[in-house]
């Protein structure tokens, strides 16, 4: 349970985080010497999955317990 426990924190951390980066940091497009354009997509619906999978399993990983 405990390897259970561990893993299941860690890919909750992951999941909040990659979910957070790809919501909040401009993805580049298109680069041309001083010319750039970003995208910026904020909070799609991929992302809120990712983030609410991520929350669960966090809290998942937080509330076993042990034997």
């Amino acid at each position: 349970m405990k390897a259970l426990k561990i893993i299941l924190i860690v890919a909750g951390i992951a999941l909040i985080a990659v979910a957070l980066y790809n919501s909040f940091m401009p993805e580049p497009i298109f680069k041309l010497g001083p010319i750039e354009v970003d995208k910026k997509e904020g909070l799609t619906g991929q992302n809120m999955w990712m983030l609410g999978i991520g929350v669960i399993a966090l809290l998942a990983g937080a509330f076993i317990r042990e034997k």
